[in-house]
């Protein structure tokens, strides 16, 4: 994958969330803790199945993400955001995604839902490469958007 598509992508906010996985993902493990006499506390409930319209907004918004990635439409991806991109931040990652050339995206998985977060996986490919980007997700005054 070229430089280009691989800094917009990076320009879209994926390295915030990208540090916080990558923090969960290479913890030391450890050892499992020694066996005790006392009994475990009681399990918390697992938490509530997201709603159905959740679901569904989250679902339309990671399409979403793909469509603007495909077509190298900043301006709509810019709409996707928690909040107003400046016209100059817009016209970076169109430089960006113009320089890429032509490119293909999915979602490599169905969006995971946590609460007011979410990921939705972009697998996108082009001329140089493949790559598969989480993009994080969250739901701030009753709308599912992109931070950053």
């Amino acid at each position: 994958m070229n430089r280009a598509l691989a800094a917009g992508l990076v320009l879209l906010g994926v390295a915030g969330a990208g540090v916080v996985l990558g923090l969960l993902l290479v913890a030391p493990a450890g050892s499992p803790p020694p066996a005790s006499d006392k009994p475990s506390p009681p399990a918390r409930p697992s938490a509530p199945p997201p709603d159905e319209a959740d679901t569904a907004a989250v679902a339309v918004l990671a399409r979403a993400i793909v469509e603007a990635i495909t077509r190298h439409d900043s301006a709509a991806f810019g709409k996707l955001t928690c909040r107003p991109q400046t016209a100059e931040a817009l016209a970076g990652l169109q430089r960006t995604w113009d320089a890429a050339g032509p490119v293909t995206a999915k979602l490599a998985a169905p969006p995971e839902l946590r609460g007011e977060s979410a990921t939705a996986k972009v697998h996108v490919e082009a001329a140089g490469g493949t790559k598969d980007t989480p993009f994080p997700l969250h739901k701030e005054n009753g709308r599912w958007c992109v931070p950053g």
